[in-house]
């Protein structure tokens, strides 16, 4: 058989390969995103009411209106922002879905994408598998520094659009104020567009606050907004996310969503309309629980000298693994799997550059006594 060349070099992502082998010895998971926390009831039991009562046909291709009320409504409120749910706010099928139908939508094969590094591996590898060129701009531990000469000097008349995630997965950096207002005007300058992925909005530590790149000055008319619901209802299989974005990036992006994925699934997308109901200090709440966890592992991790890159925001953790003396990231993460059936991700999975080799990724969505049970196994190196 003759098949197409494409995409031949894509392989099964080291997250998922890392899943699959913990599975085997019965470890704990700190490798994916799984977010194994409880569901909020009243998110829970509109789903299933949705599903009793039969909503379970095609929606519009944007998703149900009351659900684009809802996330017009909650973003508006969050961060003064105004989108019309008619025109500007798309449900899409998770926050990757968002993605890749807005990089299918507005850019052409051979475009030029602006990632940082380290970079989400979704991200790098929809720009890859669409046809579109990826180009990374480093950025460094402790504080993941933007370097915006390095960034000036990256974009070339092919470049189309700059990818920021904040809070990042996996190096935690969260975008301040003065960072992103230099972006915009940089955009503004190179006319290009940004997307961002704002998954983890809600889950920010130390006083730190999330400022979407929309809200500055001259950026929400080239902004393409993704977020979703996986991480703050803990609900990582429902596959519910939204995109705010100018009317005519919006149509498009919709028009694609219809051709990839058609709707996100209707009764959970009910589901969810019942979550953005809840009160604000859910939010609130949510980043102080997510704050513990991060301090279990975090300590743990420095105890037994695996130097973490303590996060700002998102439920990860990178931290340098060269104290186990392994070959590399993907043997030290084997070694760990091992020695205390503790599951992470080899940092090459994030970077191009070689420094990805020295780091693991920890994922820290994790019940306490889990946590606690994790901690106790890593200080026993």
């Amino acid at each position: 058989m003759q098949l197409g060349k494409r995409l031949a070099s894509l392989v099964i992502s080291d997250i998922r390969s890392m899943s699959r082998a913990c599975e085997a010895v019965g470890g704990i998971n700190l490798g994916q995103g799984i977010c194994d926390l409880p569901t909020p009831p009243a998110v829970a039991d509109a789903a299933c009411d949705a599903i009793r009562q039969n909503q379970v046909v095609y929606t519009a291709a944007d998703g149900i209106l009351p659900l684009r009320a809802a996330v017009g409504a909650k973003v508006r409120r969050h961060y003064g922002l105004a989108y019309d749910p008619e025109t500007e706010i798309v449900i899409t099928s998770g926050a990757t879905g968002g993605f890749a139908a807005a990089c299918l939508s507005l850019f052409d094969p051979g475009d030029e994408i602006i990632l940082f590094e380290p970079y989400y591996g979704y991200h790098l590898n929809t720009v890859l598998a669409l046809g579109l060129t990826p180009v990374l701009v480093a950025t460094r531990p402790p504080d993941w520094t933007v370097d915006f000469a390095a960034l000036a000097r990256a974009i070339t008349p092919r470049t189309r659009a700059v990818v920021v995630c904040s809070p990042a997965n996996p190096s935690g950096k969260v975008w301040s104020a003065a960072e992103l207002d230099q972006l915009a005007q940089l955009l503004e300058e190179r006319d290009l567009i940004a997307i961002t992925d704002e998954i983890y909005e809600h889950i920010v530590y130390d006083g730190q606050t999330h400022v979407p790149l929309a809200s500055r000055r001259g950026a929400r008319e080239r902004t393409v907004s993704i977020s979703g619901l996986s991480k703050t209802f803990a609900i990582t299989g429902w596959r519910v996310g939204y995109v705010t974005a100018p009317p005519e990036l919006a149509r498009r992006i919709t028009i694609t969503h219809d051709l990839l994925y058609i709707c996100a699934p209707t009764p959970l997308q009910h589901g969810v309309l019942a979550g953005l109901g809840m009160p604000d200090a859910y939010y609130q709440d949510l980043s102080r629980s997510y704050g513990k966890k991060r301090d279990i592992l975090c300590s743990a991790l420095a105890d037994a000298g695996l130097t973490p890159y303590v996060p700002r925001g998102a439920y990860y953790v990178l931290a340098d693994i060269r104290r186990l003396g392994a070959a590399s990231a993907k043997a030290a993460a084997m070694t760990l799997l091992e020695r205390t059936g503790i599951a992470s991700v080899p940092g090459l999975s994030f970077y191009t550059d070689p420094v990805g080799d020295t780091l693991c990724r920890f994922c820290f969505a994790k019940e306490d006594d889990v946590l606690e049970e994790a901690a106790r196994r890593l200080r026993a190196l």
